[in-house]
């Protein structure tokens, strides 16, 4: 995560759009983890383009 909690919604919506974008799963802990950040955070909306 970054240093900065101010960074951290940007952070987590850009780590998702990448996992979407490239199909990839995520363990247990990593939700979990995501979940934490993402209740603390705004609400943002993850843009991603499907990888061909």
């Amino acid at each position: 995560m970054p240093p900065l909690p101010d960074a951290h919604c940007r952070y987590i919506s850009e780590w998702g759009g990448t996992k979407l974008r490239w199909g990839l799963s995520a363990d247990q802990a990593e939700v979990d983890a995501l979940t934490v950040y993402a209740e603390a955070g705004e609400t943002a909306v993850v843009h991603y383009t499907p990888a061909p």
